[in-house]
């Protein structure tokens, strides 16, 4: 940016802490009766990914904000459509590609008609589209209804993760171009229908411009951030910066000055609008969770660095394949790496910041296993070892 506004407040590095964890869902009394639905407006993105070890990442976000919230009911809120006064049933959400593929509210899907834009206008493509496969697939969805890509007639050609049928390639290209939208997970593979079908008619339109879109988004991502620099705004839909550049001055986001980040800020006004206080949760995060899933914002306001190892060789890994990073008091004090064996959830490696964050880590391990219904923990391996006969006590006496 050229120019940069004036600050309308200063913020300690304590107060943008708090604000970002009360943005978030985890400082102040969750809201149930929204229930994941609630938790999915309030964040405005679900993280999805493929790696499932406690659970799938969509279903660890709320688990985190909510407690041990059925998984059952966790996918029901995503995708089973309502019919309460609607005609036909509508679904509360879509996926598309916002931070990552996401899980996004189904009323954001007119924001996002500046992306289908873009992929529509693309030159160039990984993948080769064979002549006639992208109106076979919109022929046999209008025929048959929802479909997986099997189901459309086959997703690979080989074995190859990345080897995608023509078929595979048409309904995906279909999906970036909105003609075609994912309306639920069916064994991780991609229920596709019709847009025309699955979004309420109100919705179904691309009729923004861009700079529209574009300040959405932006407002969204400061809502859900509290507080955040230019990068970490941009990053949450995976802006580019001179896109945020053009609408961050009419997104109704505030410049803020935080101590210690040495760089441009920008606020949700209603987050400044009252003292972020209430209880903290103690939780167990998933890696992909929003909180962290930006490094430099994390270590800027927890100071902890975090990375994801499970692409990372096993030799090289330093804290697991899928290290979370355990939240309690407002702050990260450790990493728990999980696996389950039958109803015991186990504890690989356990990496603990500070020794007086011992309870709390045993409390998050105890939640987290009755939650998948594991009714033992078994701790393996803790990074600093005289601290593993006191976590192993204050497990046995939780189980007590």
């Amino acid at each position: 940016m050229t120019t940069l506004p004036r600050p309308t407040t200063s913020l300690t590095a304590d107060d943008a802490r708090r604000i970002a964890l009360r943005a978030q869902g985890f400082l102040g009394a969750p809201d149930r009766r929204a229930g994941v639905r609630g938790v999915l407006r309030h964040l405005g993105a679900v993280q999805l990914d493929t790696i499932s070890v406690l659970a799938r990442s969509h279903e660890l976000v709320p688990y985190a904000r909510l407690g041990a919230i059925g998984r059952k009911t966790v996918e029901s809120a995503y995708w089973k459509p309502s019919s309460v006064g609607v005609s036909p049933a509508r679904p509360h959400a879509f996926e598309y590609w916002s931070h990552a593929a996401c899980i996004l509210p189904v009323e954001e899907w007119p924001h996002f008609a500046f992306r289908r834009r873009a992929y529509r206008d693309r030159p160039h493509w990984n993948h080769e589209l064979p002549d006639g496969a992208y109106d076979q697939v919109i022929k046999q969805l209008r025929a048959e209804g929802p479909l997986t890509s099997t189901e459309l007639g086959g997703a690979k050609k080989t074995n190859e993760w990345w080897d995608w049928s023509g078929t595979k390639v048409a309904v995906e290209r279909a999906l970036m171009y909105g003609e075609v939208v994912c309306v639920e997970r069916r064994g991780w593979k991609r229920v596709y229908d019709l847009a025309e079908r699955a979004v309420p008619d109100a919705l179904l339109h691309d009729e923004l411009d861009d700079t529209e879109c574009l300040r959405r988004l932006v407002r969204l991502a400061g809502e859900s951030l509290g507080v955040g620099t230019r990068a970490d705004i941009a990053d949450y839909h995976r802006l580019k910066g001179e896109q945020l550049d053009a609408v961050i001055a009419d997104s109704g986001l505030v410049p803020v000055e935080v101590e210690g980040w040495g760089r441009p800020a920008w606020a949700d006004p209603a987050a400044l609008a009252t003292p972020p206080r209430g209880r903290h949760r103690t939780t167990l995060l998933s890696p992909f969770d929003s909180l962290i899933w930006e490094r430099a914002r994390t270590e800027r306001i927890f100071g902890f660095t975090h990375r994801l190892e499970a692409y990372v060789p096993k030799q090289k890994r330093v804290y697991g394949y899928f290290a979370m990073p355990v939240l309690a008091g407002g702050r990260l004090v450790g990493r728990v790496d999980p696996a389950r064996e039958g109803r015991t959830l186990v504890a690989k490696q356990v990496t603990v910041d500070d020794p007086k964050a011992v309870p709390a880590i045993a409390q998050a391990l105890l939640e987290a296993a009755t939650w998948v219904n594991c009714t033992d923990v078994r701790v393996e391996r803790v990074d600093t070892p005289e601290l593993r006969e006191p976590l192993a006590r204050e497990l046995a006496r939780m189980l007590a």
